[in-house]
């Protein structure tokens, strides 16, 4: 064993001189292999980092959302159908909530008007997000207008700023009184958005969700599964729509590194000419290229990964956020936490590595098994 490790010591040294000796042509291609795996490394690491966001985010959700469809859209929900709810077995609580939509002109965005079940607003204030606080310039205290949609102007008092903590699904929020949100959007005191539902055991939720939509045809019972899984599907078309984009780039990088690994030059045949004519084996050779290849392609792999970890939880991504994460004009401003999945490390190692080593494989083999006199000429 410890003269298999001495030989595989000088096999590194003698390939590291080698590599030096051509180092101009060398360095361009780590240069270029960098790119390519900085930007798929850059790419799998922001739609991670996302996908556990959102997962992170959805945990305290709901485990049931009934919505009432009417048309096939969402509607109101009669408040008579929260006892309905209850009363299924295996129903641990059912609350209805009060949520909205409300396009300001002004900044031609979004917000989300909410009525919080946790926290007690007093009639004619607002606690907001703070993207709408940067853009309206709501201080605590400042009055904030809004325009419904029968043309009547409500105002609102600024009684709070909700922690940045929680920008991520908080920024474009107003919390509002029960009465100032019925006022605003014409709802009757009979109706509400939605419905929350909790489960006493968590494996009976489709079944509770399948009772629920047998009882009251009307409705649509959504779980946070089915959340989960429209926000995977959603980060999933993301990432894929760039990474079909880089399509051109990848494919030129493997053409490059192809008939760089497959193509010897004069110089390389000679030198595996002159190496077999003062007693390496042809195994020994190939070892030699084999080592090579993995040098070369183990230094892209790290400086490329080394700069998309830096690149997406350093600077944020600035390359690929809006792509990944979406645009909008009350954008939440959020860290991503560091994170790495050893799969998807190992997938992206084995694709983008194992490629250009085999490449060298046969080139190599096929000038190791001339004559030496013939390869030195």
């Amino acid at each position: 064993m410890r003269r298999w490790i001495e030989r595989q010591r000088c096999l590194v040294d003698f390939t590291v001189s080698s590599l030096l000796r051509r180092r101009g042509k060398n360095l361009g291609l780590i240069v270029v292999y960098t790119i390519i795996i900085f930007v798929l490394a850059s790419v799998m690491l922001f739609s991670q980092a996302l996908r556990r966001e959102a997962a992170a985010v959805l945990s305290n959700a709901p485990e049931i959302v009934v919505q009432r469809m009417v048309a096939g859209r969402h509607d109101t929900v009669p408040a008579a159908y929260v006892e309905t709810i209850r009363a299924i077995r295996g129903v641990a609580q059912a609350e209805g909530r009060l949520w909205g939509y409300y396009f300001d002109p002004g900044l031609s965005a979004n917000y989300t008007l909410m009525v919080p079940a946790d926290r007690t607003v007093e009639p004619g204030s607002a606690v907001i997000g703070h993207a709408i606080a940067r853009e309206r310039n709501g201080l605590p205290g400042t009055p904030l207008f809004l325009l419904s949609e029968r043309g009547k102007m409500h105002k609102f008092t600024v009684a709070g700023i909700l922690d940045r903590v929680s920008d991520l699904i908080a920024a474009d929020l107003m919390l509002v009184a029960e009465r100032d949100f019925r006022s605003m959007f014409a709802i009757p005191a009979d109706a509400l958005t939605d419905i929350a539902v909790s489960v006493r055991n968590p494996r009976e939720v489709a079944t509770i969700a399948a009772k629920i939509s047998r009882i009251l045809p009307d409705v649509r019972a959504i779980t946070r599964g089915d959340i989960l899984r429209t926000y995977e599907a959603a980060f999933n078309w993301r990432e894929g729509m760039v990474l079909v984009l880089m399509t051109g780039a990848v494919l030129a990088f493997l053409i490059l590194a192809w008939d760089k690994a497959s193509g010897l030059s004069a110089e390389e045949r000679r030198e595996i000419g002159i190496l077999k004519a003062v007693g390496w084996e042809t195994s020994d050779v190939i070892r030699q290229k084999l080592w090579e290849g993995a040098l070369i392609s183990l230094t892209a792999f790290l400086f490329g990964y080394a700069l998309a970890y830096l690149h997406v939880f350093r600077f944020d991504a600035l390359l690929f956020e809006p792509a990944l994460k979406g645009w909008a004009v009350l954008y939440p401003r959020f860290e991503l936490r560091p994170s790495v999945d050893a799969f998807q490390v190992g997938t992206l190692l084995v694709l983008t590595m194992l490629p250009y080593i085999l490449a060298t494989v046969v080139p190599v083999w096929r000038a190791a098994t001339i004559d030496p006199d013939v390869a030195m000429r």
